[in-house]
């Protein structure tokens, strides 16, 4: 087994719905699904985020689309337009997602090596 960010694996977007931040994780190749679905589990997800997301994380799945949906309660401090933070449409919890990472069998690890966006020079 191998550690990788999840961003080698997937790519994600995230937006509001009123004070709940929503995060989409959708994998680049249909056959690690499984993965995903084995390694973000809404404990885990919770967990990365601490402190930002003050309610429960629920989580979604689509199998036919090879995604993971994660809805982060109490995420956004009261939604778009009521709140103060500089990302109160929740747009950087897809970022900040990716960052996490799993452990994977090495045979993926080398066949996802470089993929997805990685900036260069940045480490956990």
């Amino acid at each position: 087994m191998t550690t990788v960010q999840l961003v080698q694996l997937a790519h994600a977007r995230s937006g509001d719905k009123g004070d709940n931040a929503n995060v989409g994780v959708i994998a680049y190749d249909p056959e690690h699904y499984e993965l995903l679905r084995e390694h973000l589990t809404p404990e885990v997800v919770k967990a990365h985020f601490g402190e930002m997301v003050k309610g429960d994380v629920e989580r979604f799945e689509l199998p036919n689309l090879g995604a993971l949906n994660f809805l982060l309660h109490g995420a956004l401090g009261g939604g778009g337009t009521m709140s103060l933070m500089n990302d109160a449409q929740g747009k950087v919890f897809s970022t900040g997602l990716l960052r996490i990472e799993i452990d994977v069998p090495d045979e993926v690890a080398t066949a996802t090596a470089g993929q997805g966006r990685i900036p260069e020079g940045w480490s956990p």
